[in-house]
């Protein structure tokens, strides 16, 4: 072992400058045996680091190599296994636990003391010793634990020669014995006589420290003399220092009593200077002048300088009791005293304003009830007293003006109470909505008496219009019940549009009748004239309409506007679809428990608009009452009033939807655009069912079916109507249902047709349609256009072949023979040999048909095809020349098959392509 450790030492640990202090020969324990060592060294430079190395023996050669090492001072625990027994395995706890097996249980304990020992000397920390023998763990002397610093090597040398019995010479020591062995020239060769050579100089030095010693004993007394005066000297000033002390205690003690006054003192001054902020603070921001308590109490609420001053009087009391109370506060009595103040203040000043405002209210109410029940009086007066008078007429000429009551300078003497309605709304708010309720009642009845008038006059002048109607509204100046039942029965008791068209006479079509008589028996509405219902009629019912549009709009913006600015209420930051408006009041807009803290002032806003639509809703509930009676009645008069409404109403919605999504004007003129709309749909539908009803007389001929020409009218009034409207896609739906409408049923009529043959109603029916299609230009009906060309130029044609099978009848038969031999496969040269179709036969039906013969059938064909076509659309010419063109056809089509079937026969007709020129020619002229 002595052998491997002189090895290890010089190979491993001397170049890394590092001492070898204990070995032990270990394997892993529980493992196959793979030998290495544990080796416990210090470094040579300080400071000193002590290290436990792991060294195992290559396996390509005897040289060892440094495999792995651990710090002492990492270790934390030693264990032995067994104290009493004699077992060479052990633990060292560093970062995780190592097991080792060491080669015998003397290397085990003596690698143990070693580490022990390092630990004591070098690191002092407390490692764990377990299941360790109380003689391993030997303590150091206290004279070496008692060494300074600086001599802790020698004592280390020391011990570490008691480790161990070898030492190796430190390379200072090896210097100095060499330098000595040079001075002495036999040294190395006599060695006996270099040590006492050595002995005798060591015996010399020790009697010169003896005699120096000696030498140096009166000094050593002068020496002790001098320290025994310093001592005298000391005690003196200890003394000094102690009544000095003395003295500083009782400078200590008053500067103490002087700091702890300061600090009072202080504290007061602090104390002092909160105190003033705190007054201060109540006096700032809970003190109110007496002129705002006058003005509260006393202010005059009437003139605008009483305003301005209870305004900025309810501000600073608002401002008072909103303060923010800092903790304490409230307890204080005289901060209890002034919210007593205030909250009396308060409610005194909120029911001051609370009765101004109602007989303002109530006085701005009566003003203009009076006013305007003085002009409709008048008139119901006038009409009633005037003999030989026509009611309607005279009204009309007492209502040339169709406007509504303006009521700006109520909304602006009102405005002036904007602030203090705001003030208002935050401190009471009982008494803000009880505020709103009187305005929405008192303007509810307001409004509904002028809307009533309003719509009152609309109608006569509606009425105005046709003739019937005049008789009608002749007893129109009744009561508001009277003419609610009597608008009512217009429409239906309940509110709900009934069809206008139920009582439609049945079409009869007579030959001799007008296209203006045939559209007036269509158009005949509610037994009412429909030759009155000229587009003048119908353009002074647009103005009317328009005009009554045109009033309600501003007066619904105005009155939703003034809402918001005198009630304080939010109507744009938080836009809310249109909707169905709510039934029962909610001012408090207590927000359901599931909506977070931060959308809870979204809501707000959101319940300020739902309380002003809830506010005009109440005030104008009769508007829509009134809209859908007017519109009733327009539909009474004339359903294609629909068309004019449609469009006005769409262009209202669509004007007050940019203007607010939301406002009342804009979900009210919805509901009611939906009921124009039904109308509109009801009217397409009656005039579908009228084309259903039409009844074709059997004695004349068909002509024009009058849903055509209904279709035509129908679309020129449109198409002027829906010029730069908004809703063309309704118009487009309704051209599409009608046009379908009349094609089918054109065709039902010419199938069902016994006077006028199928092809002539619809060849008449077809071009008709196809050249208002063609004029009118409509986009949507370009399709339908194609198709009437293409029913029309189709049955033309089969017209014309048809009727053309009479003049040369017997012709024909031959050569249809003919043309079946060759179909049957009999060459066209053979046909001659034919019995039935040879030359003579041939000649002989040619003979029937000599030029006088042919004339006089074209002329009866002229005047057959005359007698089916009318005079309105002017085909009869048309027809002529296309069978002209077809007779031509068809003669080259005989000669054709003659000069195949019977070459070199010389056979021809008996009468020319000019004669027959000549004939057409002449049977138009002389018709």
């Amino acid at each position: 072992m002595t052998a491997i450790k002189h090895a290890l030492q010089r190979d491993i640990f001397t170049p890394n400058d590092e001492r070898l202090l204990g070995i032990v020969n270990v394997c892993k324990a529980g493992k196959k045996k793979k030998n290495c060592f544990l080796c416990a060294t210090v470094t040579t430079e300080r400071p000193v680091q002590v290290k436990v190395v792991k060294v195992k023996k290559s396996d390509k050669g005897d040289f060892y190599k440094r495999q792995q090492t651990w710090e002492l001072r990492d270790l934390t625990e030693v264990d032995a296994k067994d104290a009493s027994k004699e077992n060479p395995e052990f633990d060292l706890h560093f970062e995780k636990v190592y097991r080792w097996l060491a080669s015998s249980t003397a290397e085990k304990n003596s690698f143990i003391s070693c580490i022990w020992k390092l630990n004591q000397r070098y690191l002092r920390k407390k490692v764990e010793f377990v299941n360790v023998s109380s003689q391993l763990l030997e303590e150091l002397p206290k004279a070496e634990e008692s060494v300074p610093s600086g001599e802790s090597q020698s004592v280390a040398g020391g011990d570490e020669d008691a480790l161990d019995d070898y030492q190796e010479l430190s390379t200072r020591e090896e210097q100095d014995i060499e330098s000595m062995m040079e001075m002495c020239e036999y040294a190395i060769s006599n060695a006996e006589a270099f040590a006492e050579q050595l002995s005798r100089e060591l015996q010399v030095l020790d009697g010169a420290n003896i005699q120096s010693i000696m030498a140096s004993e009166k000094q050593v007394n002068i020496l002790m003399q001098l320290l025994d005066e310093a001592l005298g000297e000391v005690d003196t000033i200890e003394g000094k220092l102690s009544s000095y002390e003395e003295m500083l205690q009782s400078v200590k003690e008053q500067m103490d009593q002087i700091s702890q006054s300061n600090r009072l003192i202080q504290i007061s001054n602090t104390n002092n200077g909160k105190l003033l902020d705190e007054i201060q603070f109540l006096v700032n921001y809970m003190d109110l002048s007496k002129g705002h308590i006058r003005a509260l109490q006393e202010g005059d609420l009437t003139s605008p300088k009483g305003i301005e001053a209870c305004i900025n009087a309810s501000e600073a009391l608002l401002q008072c009791m909103n303060v923010a109370l800092r903790p304490g506060h409230e307890k204080l009595m005289a901060v209890t005293q002034q919210q007593l103040l205030f909250a009396e203040l308060r409610d005194t000043f909120a029911r001051r304003l609370t009765n101004h405002l109602n007989n303002v209210f109530v006085h701005q109410f009566n003003h203009f009830s009076h006013f305007k029940m003085t002009i409709p009086q008048f008139y119901r007066s006038s009409c009633l007293s005037l003999p030989g008078h026509d009611q309607s007429s005279t009204l009309s000429q007492h209502t040339a003006e169709l406007t509504l009551p303006k009521h700006n300078p109520l909304h602006r003497d009102l405005l002036r109470y904007a602030k203090l309605m705001e003030w208002l709304k935050n401190t009471h708010r009982e008494k803000y909505e009880g505020l709103s309720r009187t305005y929405v009642d008192y303007m509810s009845r307001l409004y509904e008496r002028e809307i009533k008038d309003f719509f009152e006059v609309a109608k006569i002048k509606m009425a105005g219009t046709t003739k019937e109607a005049k008789g009608k509204f002749a007893t129109l100046p009744r009561k508001e019940s009277a003419l609610k039942q009597d608008t009512e029965s217009l429409h239906g008791s309940s509110g709900k549009l009934t069809g206008s068209t139920s009582s439609l006479n049945k079409l009869t079509v007579q030959g001799s009748n007008s296209r203006r008589s045939q559209s007036s028996s269509l158009l005949d509405m509610g037994n009412m004239s429909a030759s009155d219902l000229d587009v003048a009629d119908r353009t002074k019912f647009d103005k009317i309409f328009e005009q009554v549009l045109s009033e309600l709009e501003p007066l619904c913006l105005a009155e939703q506007d003034f809402i918001s600015k005198f009630f304080k209420l939010q109507q744009h930051p938080a836009v809310i679809p249109p909707l169905a408006q709510p039934e029962t009041e909610e001012f408090d807009g207590g927000a359901p428990s599931r909506i977070p803290p931060q959308a809870e002032h979204r809501h707000s806003l959101s319940s300020e608009k739902d309380m002003v639509r809830h506010m005009m809703n109440k005030i104008f509930q009769s508007i829509e009452t009134e809209l859908n009676s007017l519109i009733a009645l327009g539909d009474k008069i004339d359903s294609f009033n629909s068309l004019y409404m449609l469009v006005k109403m769409s262009h209202h919605v669509w004007t007050a939807e940019n203007v607010d999504p939301a406002s009342y004007l804009s979900t009210t003129l919805g509901n009611v655009l939906v009921t124009v709309k039904r109308n509109f749909d009801k009217c397409i539908s009656g005039q579908i069912r009228q084309m259903e009803e039409v009844k074709i007389s059997k004695k004349s001929k068909v002509g024009i079916l009058p849903f055509v020409t209904n279709f035509e009218e129908f679309a020129e009034l449109a198409e002027t109507i829906f010029r730069n409207a908004e809703r063309r896609g309704d118009l487009d739906k309704a051209y599409v249902k009608l046009i379908r409408a009349v094609f089918m049923n054109v065709e039902k009529v010419a199938s069902e047709s016994q006077k006028t043959p199928r092809d002539v109603v619809m060849m008449e029916n077809f071009h008709h349609i196809f050249s208002t299609l063609s004029r009118l230009k409509i986009s949507c009906l370009d399709a339908e256009r194609r198709e009437a060309k293409h029913k029309y130029t189709e049955h033309l044609q089969s017209y014309v072949i048809n009727s053309l099978g009479q003049p040369l009848e017997k012709l024909n038969h031959f050569f249809e023979g003919v043309e079946a031999r060759v179909a049957q496969g009999v060459r066209e040269e053979e046909v001659s040999y034919q019995l039935a179709f040879n030359k003579q036969e041939l000649r002989k039906v040619i003979k029937e048909y000599p030029g006088k013969e042919v004339k006089k059938g074209l002329d009866n064909l002229y005047k057959k095809v005359d007698k089916h076509l009318c005079e309105e659309e002017s085909l009869l010419q048309v027809v002529w020349h296309s069978m002209q063109d077809e007779f031509i056809r068809q003669y080259k089509h005989f000669e054709d098959l003659i000069g195949r079937c019977y070459p070199g026969s010389g056979i021809t007709m008996e009468f020319t392509i000019q004669d027959m020129l000549e004939y057409f020619s002449s049977i138009a002229q002389s018709h």
